[in-house]
């Protein structure tokens, strides 16, 4: 017999926990805009390196308060492997990501940064021999499906533009490492802690490539100040910062389906703030997107009570 409280306390753990992802994902959506905007001041390894440094004192001042409030005897790893395995994993998703949203359309490094999912589920299949569900992939094929009739109308096929599509499936890898790390992560420390101490790795990594391959590092305008103060704090605190606190508590393969929701935001950002009109099968795309999340939702145990 399913206890009822505890069924009930498991039902409000994974919905609060899916807000959390979803609105994430909105958040990260939100970043081509803030990068193109910023462009015209840093170029793509300086706008990388902001994102992540300004929202650290943001970071360390959530895991402070995280950290004073948990409970004695809550786990607290400083350090861990897997959180600096995850530093590692996001600059390498930073830095073909900035390129990809330069060097191609930002439809196609949308799209090719939303099949992630695919890499997570490979790597999780392949490498760590575990099972993958049908459900789990039937959710897979309807977000891709969806993804294709979202973005695929504006994914402009370009031999010039092919080294940044190239990046853009480059992103997708290094970000479904981060997802795989992150939840490894959360398993001995706070979503604030593994997500400040993963940016501080970030962004020392970033700031040697930006001294390295840039020469315009400081904003100069207040368009590009602007923008880089958005997609640290929107973008990096809030997207980022909510993606590991749904991967403490949700697998790692949904979750990274519930990132398709990012094709969805930048479409919606696209039409709002830049005018871009939603055809129908846009619309029947983001509708598509949203029965392969529910599809693949993780199936809550039964608890014997």
């Amino acid at each position: 017999m399913t206890s009822t409280p505890q069924a009930a306390s498991q039902n409000s753990g994974f919905a609060s926990a899916f807000m959390a992802l979803c609105a994430g994902a909105v958040a990260m959506g939100a970043s081509p805009i803030f990068v193109r905007f910023a462009s015209a001041d840093v170029g793509p390894f300086a706008s990388a390196f902001w994102r992540v440094a300004l929202a650290l004192p943001v970071l360390w001042i959530w895991m402070r308060i995280e950290e004073t409030k948990a409970s004695p005897g809550t786990p607290r790893v400083t350090f861990s492997k897997a959180s600096i395995l995850a530093g590692l994993a996001f600059t390498g998703d930073l830095f073909f990501w900035h390129l990809s949203i330069l060097a191609t359309t930002v439809a196609n490094a949308t799209f090719f940064a939303t099949t992630a999912p695919l890499f997570v589920i490979l790597i999780v299949w392949l490498v760590l021999k575990q099972r993958i569900s049908r459900g789990t992939i039937i959710g897979l094929a309807c977000c891709l499906l969806g993804g294709v009739a979202l973005i695929g109308q504006s994914i402009n096929v370009d031999p010039a533009r092919i080294r940044g599509d190239l990046y853009g499936i480059a992103t997708a890898f290094f970000f479904g490492l981060y997802f795989l790390t992150v939840e490894r992560a959360r398993k001995t420390a706070g979503a604030a802690r593994v997500t400040f101490e993963a940016g501080l790795v970030t962004s020392a990594c970033l700031l040697i490539i930006a001294l390295l391959f840039e020469n315009r590092i400081v904003p100069q305008t207040l368009q590009g100040i602007a923008a880089l103060t958005a997609l640290a704090f929107i973008s990096q605190a809030g997207g980022i910062g909510l993606l590991a606190v749904a991967l403490g508590r949700l697998p790692s393969v949904f979750s990274s389906l519930v990132i398709f929701l990012e094709a969805v935001a930048a479409a919606a950002f696209g039409w709002v703030v830049l005018g871009e009109a939603l055809t129908l099968p846009q619309i029947l795309g983001g509708a598509l997107i949203f029965v392969g999340i529910w599809a693949a939702r993780p199936k809550p145990k039964a608890i014997a009570g």
